[in-house]
């Protein structure tokens, strides 16, 4: 039987992963940054410009979304440690997105190197 281990690795083996070095260059030239995560853990900080869809919505929300439909778009994915956004990777490249890239080591890694998060802003009607 298979780990949740065994499916990344396996995943990594077929996608492309960013390396910490040249995510901040290709985050920049693409189309779009998703942050994978859940909702909770997006909220409490997130790179900037990335756009929340959840792991399990991505194949929905990119199918039901026309803007993001072609297939040649330049797409950046993180999670928290890589292991997500690397299924996720896979799955955009079996749905035939040609240009998908995850962030090796995920935020940890960014966050490890200095690199800037940012909070959403939560309007308070108060």
């Amino acid at each position: 039987m298979k780990t949740a281990h065994d499916l990344v690795s396996a995943a990594k083996a077929l996608i492309q992963e960013i390396s910490l070095d040249l995510s901040e260059q290709y985050i920049r030239t693409a189309d779009i940054l998703i942050d994978v995560r859940e909702a909770d853990e997006y909220n409490a900080g997130h790179i900037p410009g990335a756009i929340f869809i959840p792991r399990g919505m991505l194949e929905f929300k990119l199918s039901s979304s026309p803007e993001l439909n072609s297939r040649d778009l330049k797409i950046a994915l993180y999670c928290k440690t890589g292991g997500r956004s690397a299924l996720a990777a896979l799955a955009l490249q079996e749905m035939g997105y040609v240009n998908v890239k995850s962030l090796s080591g995920g935020l940890d890694a960014w966050i490890n190197a200095g690199r800037e998060t940012i909070k959403p802003v939560v309007t308070s009607f108060d």
